[in-house]
C-alpha cells in the first residue's frame, strides 16, 4: 500500500493530479478540492493516497490532507458508495462538512453530490453516524462532534433544529449552533440563542 506520494506536479485537471517522484509520475484520481490546491505546475506537494485494486484496473486516489482521505475511506464502507461516488461527495462538500452533515443526520446536504439520491444519503447518515462521532478530524474547535450528533436525539434540541430549518438554515448549521446551547432550556430559548450565534458569526 502506498501511504503518500511527494513530488512535483506535472499535470492536473479537475479530477486528477500527476505527481513526479524521482522521474516516475503517479496518476492520482482526486477530489475537486485537492486538484484545486495542486493547480500549479512544478509545485512540490504531498498527497495521501488510497489504492483501489479491481480486476480490470489499479487506481490510486490522492488527497491533499489526511482528513479528506479518512472521510473517503469511511464513505466507501457504505454499501452502494464506491470510490467515484465518494469523490463526488467530497468534491461537492469539504470533508469537515461531510462529517458534520452525517453527525447531524442531514442527508439532504449529501444529495447535492452527483449521483447521490435520498435513499443512499439516508443510508450514509444511518451507517456512519456512530463512526463520525469517534473521529477527531473536524478542524473547528468551537464545537464537539458528539454534541452535534446528540442534537436530534433530544426532543428540545431536535424541535429547535426543525424550527431553524423552517427559517431557511440547513440541518447541519442548525445542529452545530444548537449543540452549543444547554438542552435543558426551553425550545424557544434554544432557538433564540442559536439565532444569535448564527447571525453573529
Amino acid at each position: 500500500m502506498i501511504y503518500s506520494v511527494t513530488g512535483n506536479v506535472v499535470a492536473f485537471d479537475t479530477s486528477m493530479v500527476a505527481i513526479d517522484v524521482n522521474g516516475v509520475a503517479f496518476h492520482c484520481i482526486t477530489t475537486l478540492t485537492t486538484s484545486q490546491k495542486c493547480a500549479s505546475m512544478g509545485a512540490k506537494v504531498t498527497l495521501y493516497t488510497y489504492m483501489n485494486v479491481r480486476e480490470d484496473a489499479i487506481e490510486l486516489f490522492g488527497f491533499y490532507d489526511k482528513t479528506e482521505m479518512d472521510c473517503f475511506k469511511m464513505l466507501i464502507t457504505v454499501n452502494g458508495v464506491g470510490p467515484k461516488m465518494a469523490l463526488a461527495i467530497l468534491s461537492e462538500m469539504s470533508s469537515d462538512k461531510v462529517i458534520l452533515s452525517i453527525a447531524a443526520g442531514d442527508h439532504k446536504s449529501l444529495t447535492k453530490a452527483n449521483g447521490v439520491g435520498p435513499k443512499l444519503a439516508q443510508r450514509i447518515c444511518m451507517e456512519l453516524k456512530d463512526k463520525v462521532g469517534k473521529l477527531d478530524t473536524v478542524s473547528n474547535d468551537d464545537f464537539d462532534i458528539s454534541n452535534v450528533s446528540a442534537t436530534m436525539e433530544n426532543s428540545n434540541t431536535a424541535e429547535a433544529v426543525a424550527a431553524l430549518e423552517m427559517l431557511g438554515y440547513s440541518q447541519t448549521d442548525a445542529s452545530v449552533a444548537v449543540s452549543k446551547i444547554d438542552s435543558n432550556l426551553s425550545v424557544e430559548e434554544i432557538i433564540k440563542q442559536a439565532l444569535k450565534l448564527m447571525i453573529g458569526r
